[in-house]
């Protein structure tokens, strides 16, 4: 009897602790999964924040040499000028990470497409060949740019853009002017940007739905809400027979006054 109660027990307590542990795998999957949501929103806003650093940097050199009394020029064309486009997919890509962590379901992975689309794009875009002629073009307005500020400031503009304007050429930047691409690879670090916005972008189409959403924690209702009194008439029988009107139907009526 004893050695079975023992066995019994031990038996029991087996069980239990195999129960508790079959439990207890379900809640471990929360922090798993919280994490890769994490990480997956912190590789998106990385490579979108690493487009936007590289778009503002120089990716090319328009050199003009000196002719007769104009000094000559340097006007440094940054990947915004060349590829602006690059910016604007970057821009979109932060908003689009808002809109994962307030969306769900299916409008989730709606925005993970489109995350998958900006990304492809912007590597597509940075990775195209950059012709002479569009570096001096986006030099041109640079230099446009720069002899307007100094006007409009009342200064002078500076050898960087000077104000004659060369045959066949435009302010600052002449027809022979040399192009020179900027040996630093900002355009490789904007596409490796690109493509950690497409990859986050793929994943959160795939897994997106099994993420927690910002609304969940709100949309459940608990059940120790305060419920308002039916009507008047209620409330003048529980004053009537000394009970608290304010007091939840589970609770025990307690005399007024007590």
């Amino acid at each position: 009897m004893t050695g079975g109660s023992v066995t019994g027990g031990s038996t029991t307590g087996g069980s239990l602790t195999g129960g508790s542990a079959g439990h207890g795998q379900r809640p471990s999957a929360a922090p798993r999964i919280a994490r890769e949501y994490l990480l997956v929103l912190g590789v998106a806003a990385a490579g979108a924040l690493l487009v936007l650093l590289a778009a503002h940097q120089g990716w090319a050199r328009v050199v003009t040499a000196a002719a007769g009394p104009i000094p000559g020029s340097t006007v440094t064309v940054s990947g915004q000028a060349v590829v602006p486009l690059a910016e604007a997919l970057a821009l979109a890509s932060l908003a689009g990470l808002a809109a994962v962590i307030a969306t769900h379901g299916l409008a989730r992975r709606l925005v993970g497409v489109f995350l998958a689309v900006a990304g492809a794009l912007t590597v597509l875009l940075v990775s195209a060949r950059v012709s002479a002629a569009a570096v001096l073009a986006a030099a041109h307005g640079a230099a446009v740019s720069q002899a307007g500020s100094a006007t409009a400031g009342g200064g002078v503009a500076g050898p960087a853009a000077p104000g004659g304007v060369f045959p066949g050429g435009s302010p600052g930047v002449s027809a022979a002017a040399h192009v020179m691409m900027v040996s630093f690879p900002w355009r490789p670090l904007a596409a490796v940007g690109g493509l950690a916005v497409l990859a986050a972008g793929i994943v959160v189409a795939w897994r997106g739905p099994r993420w927690p959403a910002m609304s969940s924690r709100y949309s459940r209702t608990g059940g120790t809400e305060r419920r308002p009194v039916a009507d008047s008439a209620a409330l003048w029988e529980s004053l009537s027979r000394g009970v608290d009107p304010t007091e939840q139907p589970g609770q025990t009526g307690r005399p007024l006054g007590s």
